[in-house]
């Protein structure tokens, strides 16, 4: 089963230079025509989410794929068939799993206890190729018995493995403003403009176009929407922060307390089940999505210069660590990976605080305790050799810049 998860996490690794070369692409696009459509902290947070959600997969995917092959072989014994996996079954597996995203989808957009392992996804109030990296850390698992299904038929792991990791693949690029139609094929695929409603807040927009692949299912099961007038994109309970790790706490942290908030065990039960935005009656009722003004301010925090280009290299001295843990995990005991992993999502932790509030002794103490494990870090995801004191004078200096750096803007 290993080799199961390794090959579907792989597929998506080998495809994360692709990703970043499409990413810079449509950058440097934007930034000749001056649109606007990113910005610097968002981005960040964006491919932050991203790192945990592949990162985590390695632990995560046990359990999954586990439930899906265990289910595959428990209903073995009552198949009166055994699928010969050719490319018909290939196809028919991929239309499928589409077809069962559809559901996942959209049920975790109608369940409060499954929202929360997808909002993450909607939390960036941006459009563009990086916000496609933007994944929830739970929605895999909260989601998984929605497949179980296609076990029971008796399609093989590493075929709806497969079909899934090329299902996500295909949702990367629909995450663009910079392609309006497609003409006929927006009749039977999910293509950009499809995309960009599912990601609106407009009262219109939400909870329509669930689809991964095909927007059929879309059209069948009436959740289709035509894009109008440009969506406001975003959820209506904002995140306002860069923090990553922030991002993917605080679903979890609101259910909470809108369960601390409700009286009685049976409205805390149809609460979890009910869809976003449900309250009971004691506390006023399902509220609306409150109408878009055009008035809406975006979060902004914007470093000085200065601080912003110490606070990259610190996130491109993380984003090494995190791609060389997906690239060297055969090598690495849990244990090891769990103290990796732990570094990368302080460090993430930490540069998107200081981003949000800049200076501060709790975040440049924080931000100090990622620079001083550095290099015991690097030790454990690096073969040994004569680098130890280049991975020490790099921890170092970037404590002292970050320091430097965040005083100066103090000052100012």
């Amino acid at each position: 089963m290993s080799s199961l998860i390794l090959e579907a996490v792989n597929l998506i690794v080998l495809s994360i230079p692709l990703f970043f070369a499409l990413i810079g692409a449509e950058v440097a696009w934007d930034q000749w025509k001056g649109k606007g459509l990113y910005r610097l902290g968002d981005s960040l947070s964006n491919i932050g989410c991203g790192i945990m959600d592949q990162s985590t997969a390695l632990f995560s995917k046990v359990l999954t794929v586990g439930a899906y092959t265990a289910v595959f072989h428990l209903t073995a014994m009552w198949r009166p068939w055994n699928l010969t996996v050719d490319w018909t079954v290939w196809a028919l597996a991929f239309v499928l799993s589409d077809f069962a995203y559809y559901w996942a989808h959209r049920w975790s957009h109608q369940v409060n206890i499954l929202w929360i392992g997808h909002v993450v996804h909607h939390q960036s109030e941006d459009y563009n190729l990086a916000v496609a990296l933007r994944q929830s850390v739970l929605q895999k698992v909260l989601l998984m018995w929605v497949y179980w299904p296609l076990a029971a038929c008796g399609f093989p792991p590493e075929v709806f493995l497969t079909c899934m990791a090329v299902n996500l693949l295909y949702q990367f690029w629909i995450h663009t403003e910079l392609i309006a139609s497609l003409g006929p094929l927006e009749w039977v695929m999910n293509t950009p403009s499809h995309h960009r409603v599912h990601h609106g807040r407009n009262p219109q927009y939400i909870d329509r176009n669930h689809a991964g692949v095909f927007i059929i299912w879309d059209r069948m099961f009436g959740t289709f929407q035509q894009e109008q007038e440009r969506p406001t994109y975003g959820v209506t309970r904002p995140t306002d922060s860069f923090n990553p790790v922030y991002a993917q706490m605080k679903p979890i942290a609101d259910l909470w307390n809108d369960l601390k908030r409700i009286p009685g065990l049976w409205d805390k039960l149809r609460y979890l089940l009910a869809p976003p935005g449900w309250y009971p009656d004691s506390l006023g009722g399902p509220q609306a999505p409150p109408a878009i003004t055009e008035t809406e301010v975006k979060f902004d925090p914007r470093p000085s210069q200065g601080t912003a280009t110490l606070l990259i290299g610190r996130w491109v001295l993380l984003l090494v660590v995190a791609l060389l843990v997906l690239s060297a995990v055969d090598n690495l005991s849990n244990v090891e990976l769990a103290l990796v992993l732990a570094w990368v999502f302080t460090a993430m932790a930490a540069v998107g605080e200081l981003w949000n509030k800049g200076w501060g002794r709790g975040r440049l103490a924080l931000a100090t305790l990622v620079d001083l494990t550095f290099a015991p870090i690097m030790a454990l995801v690096v073969e040994p050799g004569g680098n130890a004191y280049v991975w020490w004078a790099l921890g170092l200096a970037s404590a002292v810049a970050t320091w430097w750096a965040l005083s100066a803007s103090n000052r100012r």
